[in-house]
């Protein structure tokens, strides 16, 4: 079988602090063989004129519930798990991490074997988003589904001693030393989320943690006597932190505010959902959000490109900074280097799009997938 070879010329290429102007995207089978003139593109090579669009890597959510018609903990299902990630990929998020929020331990559990037996390319793996959580700042998570953190409820949670449990959103001043132990010995990614600490219990709560899940939202205020959780990630040297960029979730002057203070610690997420009406999570499409039956906003209606978009049009940041924040950053706190940057033998994960943020193209892996 002959491995395909493409070159993406005619666009402007991103690849983190680097732009390319009369450069040609060389992929050869699943790899990135680097950026070269388009004079030096060898001839063996199909060109694909993407037009003067953005050639940037492809985008990386790292809590996401859902996509398409598909929320996952409605529909708990290898079928479910496979329409995300073609939705998504279609979108150019080549890489995500699917989220559940509080729920039972029979959904936690059906989920990793799920997932596990699905052993998905596209979905990188679970976020769990609870059920650890301090009710007093729950937002749409159900109050029965949030318990105290033990060691004795983690183990049950992991008992097949899982992998695809890959990152966790827990209330930090509620995790006892124990706890973020086990489970950062189980190879969990942690962030701060949900939480109702003080500045000094953040402040003394975030050494075990890696970030912090939608900065502002569910969490204890900035305020000008008690600094809260948000003035414990903007004081921390290198905690990063996520962020919902659809102008509801957070207002985008704090958005502004956020990236002067954090720069490349801040990074985008969608915490994107889809309509449901049965389940635990009844999200009720309102115009330009999701809202629970009784009114709570629950999660957004962005795509990662929407994201990118609304930093460059509503906040100021410059598109290739931007896109770092959905690609090159999320990588890194992963610690991932073959993904979210185009560089030399990288996966050839790649989006292309227009002025008008519209998706031109898409490659995973090597492969066109397609586009919206």
């Amino acid at each position: 079988m002959t491995t395909q070879k493409i070159a993406l010329t005619n666009g402007q290429i991103y690849n983190g602090e680097d732009i390319f102007l009369g450069h040609a995207l060389l992929i050869e089978g699943e790899h990135i063989q680097g950026i070269f003139p388009k004079q030096a593109v060898p001839d063996d090579y199909q060109l694909v004129d993407v037009q003067k669009g953005v050639i940037c890597p492809g985008l990386i959510d790292l809590q996401i519930y859902g996509a398409g018609q598909d929320l996952f903990s409605a529909d708990v299902s290898t079928a479910a798990l496979s329409r995300i990630e073609q939705s998504l990929l279609a979108q150019g998020c080549t890489s995500f991490m699917l989220t559940l929020a509080s729920n039972s331990d029979s959904v936690f559990k059906d989920a990793i074997r799920v997932f596990e037996q699905a052993n998905p390319r596209v979905a990188l793996g679970l976020h769990l988003e609870g059920p650890f959580l301090n009710e007093k700042k729950r937002g749409a998570h159900p109050a029965e589904f949030i318990v105290p953190a033990t060691v004795e409820h983690i183990e049950h949670l992991l008992a097949e001693h899982t992998t695809a449990v890959k990152m966790m959103t827990v209330a930090p001043e509620l995790l006892d030393e124990s706890c973020a132990e086990l489970l950062l010995q189980k190879n969990i990614l942690l962030s701060a989320g949900h939480s109702a600490a003080t500045f000094e219990q953040a402040a003394s709560s975030l050494q075990h943690m890696h970030a912090v899940t939608h900065l502002w939202n569910a969490m204890s205020p900035l305020h000008h006597r008690d600094p809260g959780l948000p003035g414990a990630v903007f004081n921390h040297p290198t905690l990063a932190a996520s962020i919902i960029v659809d102008g509801i979730h957070v207002d985008f002057e704090a958005v502004k505010i956020s990236k002067q203070l954090l720069g490349d610690r801040l990074f985008l997420i969608t915490d994107a959902v889809v309509p449901c009406k049965h389940g635990i999570y009844q999200h009720l499409f309102q115009h330009d959000r999701y809202a629970l039956p009784d009114g709570t906003l629950s999660g957004s209606a962005l795509t990662m490109l929407q994201a990118i978009r609304n930093c460059v049009e509503k906040v100021g940041i410059p598109l290739e900074e931007a896109i770092r924040m959905a690609s090159s950053y999320p990588a890194n706190l992963i610690e991932r280097t073959d993904i979210g940057n185009l560089n030399n033998g990288s996966l050839a994960n790649v989006l292309v799009f227009n002025e008008n943020y519209e998706v031109q193209h898409v490659f995973f892996e090597g492969q066109q997938v397609g586009a919206v």
